[in-house]
This record gives structure tokens, C-alpha cells and sequence, in this order.
């Protein structure tokens, strides 16, 4: 997967004139967008933070406050997001999902069910220590039944490794026996296999699984499961088939349509640029009739737009 985002390390990368681009483009009256999107854009995150300390000691003031300052909307929460570690962005994601007006189980499913186990541990105590509670405690305050229960599977981040190849048989059955072969549900298997399964594993037991009972899994989740339970399970089984198309599917999602998904839009495009962008746009390009690029092109404007083409990086016809 490295090497596959479309933002990469700056070559001749100095934080301290990143830092007086910055300042001048904000300085005075008026702002220069162009400018701070173009920089902000071309940088790698590590960079960016670099950047952040560097204007600090040259003007004593925060980078991010003054972006914030200068900037509006859609836009705003887009540099504000890449000037986050990716880290703290997702616990910032998870916090105001949980502790906004009712819970946005989409941001919880979209986090828990993508990332990797060392990046759910990081996010687990970076959470502790920003917000004195456990990620789990929050998580469980706020869901409840089966869902919870993924989400808790999910949160423990000790997917097994590898394939093994003496369960592929019996996880299929068991997926079988405990949806489209009886009458009603046994929810906690496929809690248990899909929760606790190496990506790879899944994949080999959803074959499986198409063999014995005529399905895909996708297609059996749908019809045995339902609510955000369902929600839960499809992300994990498109995650364990292919990220790249998982995300690709999402930023499609929250694109068609009356109205964006704006926040997902942000989250996506800027968790991806520096890992599997490229990827995420072969994904769209072979599952929609049309690329990413034209569909941000035509569905978003202004500056915001401008930003987001670049982390794009390029069009697909």
C-alpha cells in the first residue's frame, strides 16, 4: 500500500518559508486562498506539522487558530483537517461523533471498521489521554445490543493474523447455520468471525461461503441483519475485500445525489491522500461510470473545490 496516496513528501521541503508563505497569504486585509491551498495541498502531513512549529516561532502565534481565523465553511474544515495528525483527526472524528446531538454511528463504523490494530491502539490512548475517558466507556455509553457489541470486538483490535486455513470451512458453516440456513439470526457469529478474521481469511471464507449457500456475504447481510448492526457488518466485509473500494463506494455515497456528505467527503479525501488515493480512484473509475475527479468537480465549488481536486491529483476519463 505505501506509496499509493496522491500527497507526498515536499522535496525541497523548508518548514521556516512555508511558514512566511503562510503568513503573508493571511496577512493585511483579505487572504489569499490560492496560496495556502496550494502549499497546504503539496505538503505530506509530517511536514505540515513542522510547518505549524516553525510559524509559531517566527510569529508567536498558532497556525491553526489563524487559519481558522482567515477561513470560512466547507473550506475551513478541509485545511483545518489536513493541518491535523491523522491520529488526533480520527479521535476528534470519534469525540464529536459520540458527544454531538445524538450519535453519528456512520463516523464510528467508518474508523472502527478501516483501520489497521496499531492505528486503533494509537487511537485508543490518544483519546485516554486527550479526554481523560476510555474510547470504549464512551462507545458503550452510547450504543447499545449487537451493534455495541461489534463496535466493542472492533475496539479490542486483535484480529488474528494471517490465513488459517483449518477454520475457512467451519467459519463459512458456521456463517451458514447462523443466518440463511435457519429461521431467525445468531447475530454473534458473525460478530465473532468477521470481528476477530484477518482480512485475508475473510476473503477466503466469503468464497467459500458463495460456494455453500449460493450468496455472497454482502447479500446475506442484508437480508439477516438490519439497523446499524447492518451497517457494521457490510463495512467490515467491503473493508476485508478491498479498502480501496470500500472508501470508494463511500465518497461516492456521500457525492450522489441532492445535497454532500460533506464531512465524509473531508474525512475520506484527506485520510487517504497520503495512503491509497491512487487506488481509491482505480476503485471509483471501475465501479462508477464516471472518475472521481469529475464527480468532485461537478458536485462541489469555489476553493473548497480547488483543494480537493488537487488532493484528488489527477482525472481518471
Amino acid at each position: 500500500m505505501a506509496g499509493r496516496g496522491t500527497v507526498k513528501p515536499h522535496s525541497g521541503f523548508n518548514a521556516n518559508n512555508d511558514a512566511e508563505v503562510l503568513y503573508k497569504a493571511m496577512k493585511g486585509i483579505g487572504t489569499d486562498e490560492d496560496a495556502i491551498l496550494k502549499l497546504v495541498t503539496a505538503r505530506s502531513n509530517a511536514q505540515r506539522q513542522e510547518i505549524k512549529a516553525a510559524f509559531k516561532t517566527l510569529h508567536g502565534k498558532d497556525l491553526v487558530d489563524n487559519l481558522k481565523s482567515e477561513l470560512t465553511g466547507k473550506f475551513e474544515s478541509l485545511i483545518v483537517a489536513l493541518m491535523t495528525p491523522p491520529i488526533m483527526f480520527d479521535v476528534t472524528s470519534l469525540r464529536n461523533a459520540i458527544k454531538g446531538a445524538g450519535t453519528d454511528e456512520k463516523v464510528l463504523i467508518e474508523i472502527l471498521a478501516s483501520r489497521l490494530a496499531n492505528e486503533i491502539n494509537e487511537i485508543k490512548s490518544l483519546y485516554k489521554q486527550e479526554h481523560k475517558v476510555e474510547l470504549e466507556k464512551d462507545v458503550t455509553g452510547d450504543t447499545a445490543g449487537h451493534f455495541e457489541r461489534m463496535l466493542v470486538v472492533l475496539l479490542q483490535a486483535s484480529r488474528q493474523q494471517g490465513i488459517q486455513e483449518n477454520l475457512i470451512q467451519s467459519d463459512a458453516q458456521a456463517l451458514f447455520a447462523a443466518g440463511e440456513k435457519k429461521c431467525g439470526t445468531d447475530e454473534s457469529q458473525f460478530i465473532t468471525i468477521l470481528g476477530n478474521r484477518s482480512s485475508a481469511h475473510l476473503r477466503k471464507v466469503f468464497e467459500e461461503y458463495r460456494k455453500l449457500s449460493g450468496y455472497e456475504i454482502e447479500e446475506s447481510i442484508q437480508r439477516e441483519t438490519s439497523g446499524t448492526l447492518q451497517e457494521v457488518l457490510l463495512a467490515v466485509a467491503k473493508c476485508a475485500r478491498s479498502l480501496p473500494g470500500y472508501f470508494a463506494e463511500s465518497i461516492y455515497k456521500a457525492m450522489k445525489g441532492a445535497g454532500t456528505d460533506d464531512q465524509t467527503l473531508i474525512r475520506i479525501m484527506v485520510c487517504r491522500s497520503e495512503v491509497d488515493m491512487l487506488d481509491i480512484r482505480v476503485e471509483f473509475r471501475k465501479k462508477f461510470a464516471t472518475s472521481l475527479h469529475k464527480m468532485i468537480n461537478g458536485d462541489t465549488a469555489g476553493d473548497y473545490r480547488k483543494a480537493l481536486l488537487l488532493l484528488c491529483g489527477g482525472d481518471d476519463a
